[in-house]
């Protein structure tokens, strides 16, 4: 996802994207949407291609707000299963759940982990701007505790596999930023009989009009160069808001419901701008006693186990232990 260099001073450009009088945007995407594959491949078709890993499909959220899931299951489970509620990466702004390197990635962590992950398609800046996104992540949390209780009948997949008591909520950049408000959120909700036991931030997507010295000397990486991080953040907060604005900036927030949160497992990379404020983040949560994992890796860039193979596997063996262990 390395882009053209000379677009970093062009952050629309940068993120191909063109802002309509409207206030809405047009979206080149880069990636294929991918359908989901509810039933086993011919071996025929698997041989043509990647060995499938994991089965998946649609399913509605908020039909007015055409928010879905899209559920991934292990092809061959054995027992109940841990639930993993996932939010994809784009700056609140760009992408898709089913773009073809998420719906890889989240095939693969099904089977490695042994998993039922539901990742949610919600809504995008600025035609909705944020709390939107966070809206649909407690209607996400909300549907998987509706399936617990078997309210309007349940999917299959769900019933069979769904260990309630065993649930993650993960994300990936803007991602991951949704996964840990959703997490303040679940507190203030009835969500029983669910049990959320932990958050798995990866790469989360934080900002502040001051910037950190990791964005200094980074600012003008191909990956995330702070022009762009700027871009988003403009699109996608409250009008009128700044890079301060709490749903930007948690650190210097008081809010007494963070010492309440579960076990989060927060990652990041040295060669990412945002490296300080994940630190940040991982330090303010320790010091409210939440129990956090903290992986800052060597070198990396923002999104690099999208192109990284070796970065990926590393990422699916920090969730297969985090969920594993106690």
């Amino acid at each position: 996802m390395e882009r053209d260099l000379s677009l970093i001073d062009e952050p629309y450009k940068f993120l191909k994207i063109v802002l309509n009088p409207d206030g809405s945007l047009t979206r080149d995407e880069e990636f294929p949407r991918v359908p989901p594959t509810p039933e086993l491949a011919s071996e025929s078709a698997n041989s043509q291609s990647q060995k499938q890993q994991a089965l998946s499909k649609d399913i509605p959220l908020n039909t007015t707000n055409q928010t879905f899931l899209r559920l991934f299951r292990p092809l061959n489970p054995t027992n109940k299963l841990p639930v993993i509620i996932d939010f994809h990466g784009g700056g609140f702004v760009i992408l898709s759940s089913i773009l073809a390197p998420f719906h890889d990635l989240l095939s693969h962590a099904a089977a490695f982990a042994s998993a039922l992950i539901i990742t949610v398609e919600y809504r995008l800046a600025p035609e909705h701007r944020l709390p939107a996104a966070y809206d649909d992540a407690m209607e996400a949390i909300m549907w998987v505790r509706d399936q617990a209780r078997e309210i309007n009948g349940c999917d299959p997949w769900m019933k069979d596999l769904a260990d309630y008591s065993n649930v993650y909520i993960m994300g990936g950049s803007a991602g991951g930023n949704i996964a840990y408000r959703a997490g303040l959120r679940a507190m203030d909700a009835d969500i029983n009989p669910i049990k959320i036991k932990g958050m798995i931030l990866n790469q989360p997507f934080f900002g502040g009009v001051q910037r950190t010295p990791s964005e200094e000397r980074l600012s003008r990486n191909p990956y995330l160069p702070v022009t762009v991080s700027d871009l988003l953040w403009l699109l996608s907060l409250p009008p009128g808001s700044d890079r301060d604005h709490e749903y930007s900036n948690p650190l210097d927030v008081v809010n007494p419901k963070i010492q309440h949160l579960p076990r989060c497992l927060i990652r990041g990379f040295e060669g990412d701008p945002l490296v300080d404020r994940i630190k940040g983040l991982a330090k303010m949560l320790d010091a409210h006693g939440v129990k956090v994992v903290t992986k800052i890796a060597d070198g990396g860039f923002h999104g690099a186990e999208i192109i990284d193979q070796g970065k990926l596997q590393e990422l699916f063996l920090q969730i297969k232990d985090f969920i594993y262990s106690s």
